[in-house]
């Protein structure tokens, strides 16, 4: 949110720089400031909400997600980033999906260690890159140079993911597709993604030997998905989790983000709405309720769900040990639960009545692996997916 960067889902107010001690000053200025809930309420959106529901340049993407069930949440300039620890209201453990779009402050050595074991336990993190020289705040870091120190620097593996941001600068709508008829991102719940256009990106270089999983989806010339360079889009999977690589910011900018800023509008509008469908496609997969295997306009029940916003149900402990307990609010009527993996195949289910407000609901977990699992709850019309870590 740096300079003419506006990378954020909502932002009521916008800075002028900031003061003695790295205060924050408010005004009329051109960086947005952004809370962490946005505001209006996610409650309030429907099929015909538009992108302005909320000022920022990622306010569209995030509203498509809310209205397949998911809740958005930013991380504001004093946020933490933190995996496993307890204290943080916003640690990556309450989250399945981290979207990062251009950053322009190197992370620190312990966000870069928090942002591998968020990935490495389930996680799924988005990253966005930029032009060489984007550098918004004049610190000597623009997000090629971020991105490659985070990959190569990160104090758990060296280039994990298979992926290096290359130092260009070029601007290029591209219909370069890999040829991967069944590949959930191309080919996912919210359509087939026929192109991408670069509005000054650079691009992206993959390394099958330091990650055999790693894939060219968009191409800036060829369209093999065996290629590695000069790649526009990338996937690949570690661990228990999973990456996607973007080398431009302007795709995912729907042009309602501050006027001071320089705005795009190609999220919706671009190659013919291509765009929407690669974002909504990719956080679907890497929410781990799409898998690769999944045909085009398959949707498994895991992301055909809608969010309660009266009832409050949780796991706990979690990370879950010798059993998996649900606590939470409960009327007369029958609850149901379902246990899946990431692909969203049922591994174990469960109805009871509950007899009591605060009766927990336990499922018995000793014969799965640890790992990243999808809690369905429902309860008439209450249904809710629950992220559950099993150690």
């Amino acid at each position: 949110m740096a300079g003419n960067a506006d990378w954020v889902v909502d932002a009521d107010l916008n800075n002028i720089g900031t003061g003695t001690g790295g205060a924050m000053l408010t005004g009329t200025g051109n960086e947005s400031n952004p809370q962490r809930i946005p505001t209006l309420a996610q409650s309030g959106i429907t099929t015909s909400t538009a992108e302005s529901y909320w000022k920022g340049a990622l306010s569209n993407w995030a509203v498509d997600l809310v209205r397949r069930g998911y809740t958005i949440e930013t991380l504001p300039y004093n946020g933490q980033i933190t995996y496993g620890v307890t204290t943080n209201a916003q640690d990556l453990t309450n989250y399945k999906v981290f979207v990062v779009i251009e950053p322009n402050i190197a992370f620190t050595a312990a966000e870069k260690t928090a942002m591998m074991n968020f990935v490495q336990n389930g996680g799924g993190l988005f990253i966005g890159g930029n032009h060489a020289g984007s550098d918004r705040n004049s610190d000597g870091w623009d997000p090629v140079r971020v991105w490659n120190d985070f990959f190569r620097n990160n104090g758990v593996r060296a280039n994990p993911f298979g992926i290096n941001f290359d130092s260009v600068s070029y601007s290029q709508t591209s219909y370069n597709i890999a040829p991967l008829t069944t590949n959930a991102i191309l080919k996912g719940p919210a359509g087939n993604v026929t192109g991408l256009k670069y509005d000054a990106g650079s691009s992206m270089t993959l390394n099958r030997t330091a990650n055999s999983t790693v894939t060219g989806l968009i191409y800036k010339t060829g369209a093999s998905n065996t290629g590695t360079t000069q790649v526009m889009f990338a996937s690949a999977t570690y661990g228990n989790g999973r990456v996607c690589g973007i080398a431009d910011s302007s795709p995912s900018d729907d042009g309602t983000g501050d006027r001071n800023d320089v705005l795009y509008s190609s999220y919706r509008t671009a190659v013919s709405g291509a765009h929407q469908k690669l974002f909504i496609n990719s956080v679907l997969w890497l929410a781990g309720t799409t898998s690769a295997a999944i045909a085009p306009q398959e949707e498994p029940q895991a992301i055909q769900r809608k969010v309660s916003s009266t009832v409050e149900w949780i796991v706990y402990p979690n990370p879950a040990a010798e059993r998996i307990t649900v606590v939470g609010e409960w009327n007369s009527a029958v609850v149901s639960v379902s246990l899946r993996d990431l692909t969203g195949r049922e591994l174990m289910a469960k109805s009871v009545f509950p007899e009591a407000n605060s009766l927990p609901i336990e499922l018995d977990r000793t014969q799965l692996p640890q790992g990243i699992y999808l809690l369905n709850v429902v309860q008439g019309d209450n249904h809710r997916v629950l992220r559950v870590v099993l150690n």
